[in-house]
């Protein structure tokens, strides 16, 4: 056992937001271990899995891509 792992064994993991995809949805990564999580439909932490990045990749796209042109249509609006 390495000693990282023992002291998230005996302490808990220590997690750090690493990426923010959306307002809702985040990626963490435990300091001590590098154990990575992220946030599921139902609001809780599970493993990051390659598919599960896969999804957070496409949805931060999304998200960015909305983001934008909401503040395009804010800018171009007519100030009255």
């Amino acid at each position: 056992m390495t000693p990282t792992k023992l002291i998230c064994d005996l302490f808990g993991h220590n997690y750090r937001v690493t990426k923010k995809v959306t307002n809702h949805v985040s990626e963490y990564t435990c300091k001590c271990c590098k154990k990575q999580l992220t946030t599921n439909s139902n609001g809780t932490l599970t493993e990051l899995t390659p598919k599960r990045q896969e999804i957070n990749y496409a949805l931060e796209r999304l998200y960015n891509g909305r983001m934008m042109r909401s503040q395009r249509k804010s800018n171009n609006s007519p100030a009255y």
